[in-house]
This record gives structure tokens, C-alpha cells and sequence, in this order.
């Protein structure tokens, strides 16, 4: 694919994500609707005010009302470690319930970052099944080294649009593979193998050489539906179930 194709895919991207963007006036606040979905299927919703001089964007405290609804107390310590730890990368803090952040110059990348932690955090729910006994996330890291695959967690990318992208990991070049991200995906669904999709679509465009990509996707749950997966293959993601991350090593290892 080349950075042209890769700029027209971006372009096109931009222009659907103004079209589905809804606004409205609650109160003293601006709600924003956003093209991205939560796990029940409804748009991400986020609130703007003016506080003090800057831009205050929260979640309303929705996301972590609706996990601890639906079972997922936050009441270990490796749970509040996680979910501080998706909070911090993508620079964002809980205030009581709320998930938010404030800037009063740089509002579109704030607003990015609510977005992708909102849905990281909603990923969390996976936990509230009993027979999930650790977090993904670390399932992987821990794989990755049993298996002496050296790997920057956390990695950040910046794209054409100026936004920054954080994956879970990245994977140095070696003679047979090109630099790679990766991002272990606790329940795949077609939003967020988009959202994955664009951030690396969006970094590839700003780049000279190869970037590659994976999603490891854990199916011990459920499987991924094929529509999902062929959404990351379209833009030259190789998808890797857990199930087949021992067969599949070689694309991770570079041998």
C-alpha cells in the first residue's frame, strides 16, 4: 500500500467522523456523540465545559458506573493498577467516577485520548467473567517474555493527523521483520479493529519505511466474528488468536 492510498484512507476517515458527530447543549455543558460505540452497542458520549479558563472533557462518570453495574468492582489492587495504568497512558485521570481531562490548547487531541481510554476502559469488563483469571494485557507481556521477544510496552506513535497513538507494545526491526506495533484486544468487535485500523493507518502515512502491525486477540471467551477480523486485514493488520499465538510466534519473534 502506498502513502497515497494511505492519505486517501485518512482523508476519507476524517470526513465520515465529522458526519456521524452529533452536539447538543446540556445545561452549562456541550455533549459530544461520537461515532465510536461502548460494549452494549451506544455511542460514546462526552461532556465539555468551560472551567476556570480551560476545556473540562469528561465521560460523566458513565464507563466506570456501568462496569461496576455490570460486576467489575475496581476493589483489588491489580485491578486499580490496571486501570490506572490505562488512565495515566493515555494522560488522563478518574476524578470520583469520572473519567476526564482538561487543556485549553490542545482540545482535538484531548478529546482523542478520552476517546481510546473510554474504550480501553470498557475492554476492562472482560474481568467481570469468573473464569478470567488475569488480565490480558499482561497474558501477553508475559508471553512475549517467556519467549525472549524484546518489546517496548506503551509505545507511542505520532500520525499525519497530528494525533498521538499509543500501543500496547512495539517490536523492533530485525533482518526478516519491519518495526511493529502491537495491541492485545481482550473482545474484538468492528469498532475497535477500526480504531486500531486508523492508528496505524495514520502512523504508517507519516513514515518512510514499513510499519507493521498486530492484534493479538483473545478468543478464550468468545471467538471473534469474521467481519471483525477481516476489518484489520484490510488494512494489512495480521490478527493472531491467543488460541494460535504458539503457532503464530514466528510473526512476533521475526524468525
Amino acid at each position: 500500500m502506498s502513502k497515497k492510498d494511505c492519505e486517501l484512507l485518512i482523508d476519507e476517515y476524517m470526513r465520515w467522523l465529522r458526519q456521524q458527530v452529533e452536539i447538543n447543549e446540556v445545561g452549562d455543558a456541550c455533549q459530544i456523540s461520537t461515532p465510536f460505540v461502548d460494549r452494549h452497542n451506544d455511542a460514546i458520549e462526552i461532556f465539555v465545559e468551560r472551567q476556570n479558563g480551560k476545556f473540562t472533557l469528561t465521560d460523566d462518570g458513565h464507563t466506570v458506573r456501568d462496569l461496576r453495574a455490570s460486576g467489575l468492582e475496581f476493589n483489588t489492587p491489580k485491578r486499580k493498577t490496571h486501570l490506572s495504568a490505562i488512565l495515566n497512558g493515555f494522560g488522563v485521570r478518574l476524578d470520583d467516577d469520572e473519567i476526564a481531562n482538561a487543556s485549553v490548547d490542545d482540545f482535538p487531541q484531548q478529546k482523542h485520548n478520552l476517546v481510546q481510554a473510554i474504550l480501553a476502559v470498557n475492554d476492562m469488563f472482560v474481568m467481570a467473567e469468573e473464569h478470567v483469571l488475569s488480565l490480558f494485557k499482561e497474558d501477553v507481556a508475559l508471553f512475549l517474555e517467556a519467549n525472549r521477544i524484546p518489546a517496548f510496552s506503551d509505545f507511542k506513535l505520532s500520525g499525519k493527523s497530528g494525533f498521538d497513538h499509543t500501543f500496547d507494545f512495539g517490536l523492533p526491526r530485525n533482518i526478516l521483520r519491519p518495526q511493529r506495533v502491537v495491541r492485545a484486544i481482550n473482545s474484538l468487535s468492528k469498532d475497535n479493529a477500526t480504531s486500531f485500523a486508523f492508528a496505524v493507518s495514520d502512523g504508517r502515512a507519516l513514515r518512510t519505511d514499513e510499519l507493521g502491525a498486530v492484534a493479538v486477540v483473545n478468543d478464550a471467551i468468545r471467538s471473534p466474528s469474521e467481519d471483525s477480523l477481516a476489518a484489520l486485514r484490510a488494512y494489512d493488520i495480521e490478527p493472531v488468536l491467543w488460541s494460535d499465538r504458539h503457532e503464530r510466534l514466528p510473526l512476533l519473534n521475526g524468525h
